[in-house]
């Protein structure tokens, strides 16, 4: 009975998908690998690094202040190689309101996106703020309110940022920014923090976007975005000038951005 039912199912398994074999990753189960002081919680943990020495970076949607609804949440936290807790890094910042990502780069800075604010923030590894990105609203203001979403879209300014999520670095020290989830684009600061332009509109075609939500960089300064609302990878130079497209086997979504072979994937090393 048992030999019937393998054969039905591998029957009714497509060409395709039979041809496929995941990898089988090999790892161990550390229970509680990293170990919080007594009066220190996780919130919702939504991004983790690491550093040249092993010390691992944890940005957690804890610490909150403000009414249930629209609190402030943002703590960035770090710990040795061993899991033992170090130090929180920023505690307090004006930027904090909504974490997203964090990431560390080549010289050991961390660098924090956060959505709720619309900023960036660079710390240099001793966990002093060094570059300030975008600007959120200020509590004084009297419109200030949760952004919305217009349709048509409004236009992106430099400099500024409408939920913010994502930073990767080129080999010259340049930072891409993905912007966000109101705005539909690529920002680029130099390596000292000069704006140098961005790309991307509101879009299903090639170079533009809907929720681009992360970012990433190769060896050969390619800039991969998860283009998470088009349901596609879109790949660029580190001019913004658009390579490939990869998206799921069942979805047409790259049809209309055909690259030459030479520039589609599978990603180069």
């Amino acid at each position: 009975m048992r030999r019937w039912l393998i054969a039905l199912l591998l029957l009714g398994v497509s060409p395709a998908f039979a041809q496929q074999s995941a990898p089988v990753i090999a790892f161990d189960s550390v229970p509680n690998p990293l170990r919080l002081p007594s009066n220190i919680y996780f919130g919702e943990v939504t991004g983790i690094s690491l550093n040249s020495k092993g010390h691992v970076f944890v940005l957690s949607r804890g610490n909150t202040s403000g009414p249930a609804y629209a609190a402030a949440a943002t703590q960035l936290l770090e710990f040795d190689a061993k899991g033992q807790f170090i130090r929180e890094i920023g505690k307090n910042l004006y930027a904090w309101s909504f974490g997203h990502t964090v990431k560390v780069d080549a010289s050991d800075n961390i660098w924090v996106t956060d959505k709720g604010s619309d900023m960036v923030i660079k710390f240099d590894p001793e966990g002093r703020v060094a570059m300030v990105f975008g600007r959120k609203q200020e509590a004084s203001d009297e419109d200030t309110a949760p952004l919305k979403h217009p349709k048509p879209p409004l236009p992106p300014e430099d400099g500024r940022f409408r939920q913010v999520t994502d930073v990767a670095w080129d080999k010259a020290g340049d930072t891409f920014i993905s912007d966000g989830y109101i705005n539909s684009r690529v920002a680029k600061v130099d390596k000292d923090g000069n704006w140098l332009k961005s790309w991307g509109d509101p879009g299903k075609e090639a170079g533009q976007f809907n929720t681009p939500h992360s970012i990433a960089t190769d060896a050969n300064d390619n800039v991969y975005v998860a283009d998470r609302g088009n349901r596609r990878i879109q790949v660029f130079d580190k001019d913004g000038k658009f390579n490939s497209c990869a998206s799921s086997p069942s979805t047409s979504r790259c049809r209309t951005t055909r690259a030459p072979r030479s520039a589609r994937f599978p990603m180069r090393p």
